[in-house]
């Protein structure tokens, strides 16, 4: 059975800065007509940086879920950017770490209602540079050990999807951290 959808016409809701809300007309697989909430965004890049036995998170408070969160450092792809080129910059801009990156895999976050890509990379060769946050931006920084964001991890300590995937990447690539 085929199970491609195919959009009939895309009514935009709302565009604003970072997203973009549509509720579209479709046609499902068998031609019944559907409508399909989607929230447009440009993606991002985050990144997985390990030196020591230690793992770089950021702790920044998120205003959808009211808390401060543990992260892997990230930010939005900006129109046109290569993913790489926004793991760098991220990575410097948010924790002062300068580092090549190596792509390790492309993350569907929510597919059921963003068509978001989060590209997760991992630092190589890091080293200290210079911290440049962007206006309005606020997190602490934070080289916590593997076995602590693990056990944090298990715990419900960590929530955010990107970085437990990273976390646990991580440690099944590089056994008896654990």
């Amino acid at each position: 059975m085929k199970l491609k959808e195919t959009t009939v016409e895309k009514h935009y809701l709302y565009r604003g800065k970072i997203v973009n809300f549509r509720c579209d007309d479709v046609l499902l697989p068998d031609g019944t007509p559907c409508k399909r909430e989607v929230v447009e965004h440009p993606g991002g890049a985050s990144v997985l940086c390990v030196r020591e036995g230690k793992i770089l998170l950021v702790k920044q408070f998120r205003y959808a879920y009211g808390e401060e969160l543990y992260e892997i450092p990230a930010g939005k792809l900006e129109r046109g950017e290569d993913p790489a080129a926004a793991a760098v910059r991220e990575l410097e801009e948010e924790t002062g770490i300068r580092a090549r990156v190596r792509m390790l895999y492309l993350l569907y976050p929510t597919p059921g209602y963003t068509d978001e890509k989060l590209y997760v990379f991992e630092a190589e060769d890091a080293e200290e540079g210079t911290r440049k946050l962007d206006e309005g931006e606020f997190l602490n920084v934070c080289w916590m050990p593997l076995a602590r964001a693990y056990e944090l991890v298990r715990k419900g300590g960590i929530r955010d999807g990107k970085t437990i995937v990273a976390v646990l990447t991580y440690l099944l690539d590089h056994p008896g951290i654990v």
